[in-house]
């Protein structure tokens, strides 16, 4: 059925987890589902990626399925006719947080991967959406509802439901392993055959699956496969850096878990190769970036973590530089992948991967800026005992805003132009729901919930959403016209295809700046990006950005002309918060 290449690298990948004789066994099997998916969805195999899978019109929206409730209908059918009327399609493509029978974490202790919650709507709903969007599903693999039907077999102690789950002695020295969270790694539960003790990375209630055991393996390619018949173009691979643990180690990024994501590739190679994986890893860049494996092999898109914080300190402190600095050194692998930019989504801004780029004090004044302006933070355990920020729990507009300073008039300027950052950037930008309308900090979610991350996560009652939308005076209106009026534009250039070349330019310490220019050389776009409330006149020599003498170039954002000189130098003068998308006349 498959390529014969591909073959050997399925079957080399599963030797190496599972060893010869198990995993030529575990190869006979996955073939056997691979050709069954195969024979019932032909299309999927017909339909061919290219290098052009994502362009410059690619923009995902990062929503719940229950974001928008009404009393009439199934909430995704009315996100769906949100999103098509007051959200005027701006965006290409929605990712779903998982819309799936949970127990905790709004979402994310999955009780069963394979059904709609009957809360949010029905499969038939999710494919009603696919009509018009692309749609990214989420795969939240590593855990699984302490609820879910597998689980509650373990606990009943029937035969081999244990082998599903990471068993271990509370002595065990495990030191070594990286927390994400300030809680137990171990939790225990009562069974028939004593009190045993489960590796649970996140919380007591997100028990950790054991991929060591072939058959976890082959469930959840299973999973993938019918995320893959219902619509999924794009499945985003949650908290995948833990999917493998060992005794012994940091138990993330082990050399297992990026062969199971080759795996999890290679099958989408060969059954549907238009579906692209997107790693989620909170982590350090270097890390991060690691799951694009040799650019061929593994994820095709990672997500930009450092982003978030580099930019909201960029804003804090008036000054580029450290974001300068690192989007100097990005770099993408092949042509096929590409970098996932976002600066908000229903997680707060995570402050690990900015760890080597910003100092100790810096991210100590971005928690005690994000704890003035009502926000929280979330912790971490580390390998000695103590405890460090792990994310910054805040709606991204107070996070760079005061909430509480109403004399500030550039709070939508601000705003506006931290995300014509993200989504200038080479990449794809990701765009959290609630920063569509510049939502505020949901105080009352934190009191009723008592977790932090509830501050990100209020849900809309259709008719007051579409009321504040409707009136071109309310802060929800004037931010999602300036927002939407950006992302049109983005939309409309070449030049910011994911795959176009960037250059950085350290132009002054103030402005972030670089160039965009189309994969085929023939347009370009210079982006300037005013992170702090000064005004800056500055010159930019022709070398800098590629301009010719007595060029003319507009800013697409306001229209306004500008002419270089006779030496190609272009005069700018640039206004506080100001975005300047710059695009020669003849482009």
């Amino acid at each position: 059925m498959s390529d014969t290449s591909i073959d050997a690298r399925i079957r080399e990948y599963l030797h190496y987890l599972y060893g010869n004789e198990q995993g030529e066994r575990c190869f006979v099997q996955l073939q056997q589902r691979m050709q069954v998916f195969a024979e019932q969805y032909p299309s999927f195999r017909q339909s061919r990626a290219s290098e052009d899978r994502f362009s410059e019109d690619d923009v995902i929206l990062i929503t719940y399925a229950d974001q928008v409730c009404s009393h009439d209908q199934s909430p995704l059918q009315t996100l769906a006719d949100v999103l098509n009327t007051s959200f005027q399609q701006v965006v290409s493509t929605v990712h779903l947080l998982p819309f799936y029978p949970y127990t905790s974490d709004d979402g994310f202790s999955v009780v069963d991967y394979t059904v709609v919650d009957p809360a949010s709507g029905s499969w038939e709903d999710i494919e009603a959406l696919r009509a018009d969007y692309r749609l990214m599903f989420d795969a939240v693999i590593n855990h699984i509802s302490a609820s879910s039907a597998w689980f509650q077999a373990f606990l009943r102690g029937e035969a081999g439901a244990a082998e599903y789950f990471m068993l271990m002695d509370p002595a065990t020295d495990l030191s070594q392993v990286t927390r994400p969270r300030a809680l137990p790694l171990l939790t225990r539960f009562e069974t028939p055959d004593g009190e045993r003790y489960v590796w649970t990375t996140f919380s007591a209630d997100q028990i950790d699956l054991n991929f060591a055991n072939p058959q976890v393996l082959l469930d959840i390619i299973d999973v993938l496969l019918l995320y893959v018949a219902h619509g999924a173009l794009l499945i985003r691979l949650d908290a995948i850096g833990y999917l493998w643990k060992e005794v012994g180690t940091r138990s993330i990024h082990l050399p297992q878990t990026h062969c199971v994501v080759q795996l999890f590739r290679a099958v989408l190679d060969v059954v549907a190769p238009e579906v692209a994986l997107i790693t989620e890893t909170n982590v350090p860049h270097a890390d991060n970036i690691s799951y694009f494996g040799d650019g061929t092999n593994e994820a095709q898109l990672v997500y930009q973590f450092p982003l978030a914080p580099l930019v909201l300190h960029a804003f804090h402190s008036g000054s580029a530089y450290y974001l300068t600095e690192w989007a100097s050194q990005l770099a993408l692998p092949s042509k096929t992948t590409t970098f996932f930019n976002f600066l908000a989504s229903h997680d707060g801004i995570g402050v690990v991967p900015a760890t080597g780029i910003l100092s100790t004090a810096d991210i100590a004044n971005l928690v005690a800026r994000v704890d003035a302006y009502g926000g929280h933070v979330s912790s971490k355990t580390n390998a000695d005992g103590s405890q460090s920020p792990y994310e910054l729990n805040i709606t991204l507009f107070d996070a760079l805003s005061d909430p509480s300073d109403a004399q500030d008039s550039y709070e939508v300027d601000r705003f506006i132009a931290a995300n014509a950052i993200m989504l200038a950037l080479q990449g794809i930008p990701g765009i959290y729901v609630h920063s569509l309308v510049g939502s505020h900090n949901y105080h009352t979610g934190v009191r009723e919930t008592e977790r932090f991350r509830s501050i990100n996560r209020e849900k809309w009652e259709r008719a007051d959403i579409e009321l504040r939308l409707a009136d071109s005076s309310s802060h929800e209106s004037q931010v999602f016209q300036r927002f939407a009026d950006l992302i049109t534009k983005r939309r409309g250039e070449r030049a910011f295809h994911p795959s176009g070349p960037q250059h950085i330019i350290n132009l002054h310490e103030s402005l972030f700046t670089f160039v965009r220019v189309a994969p085929d050389g023939q347009e370009r776009i210079l982006c300037v990006h005013n992170v702090s409330d000064q005004i800056h006149a500055v010159l930019l020599d022709k070398q800098l950005w590629g301009g010719e003498a007595n060029e003319q170039v507009h800013d697409i954002v306001t229209e306004a002309t500008y002419q270089s000189d006779g030496s190609g130098t272009l005069a700018l003068h640039v206004e506080p918060y100001q975005v300047l998308w710059l695009k020669p006349s003849n482009d």
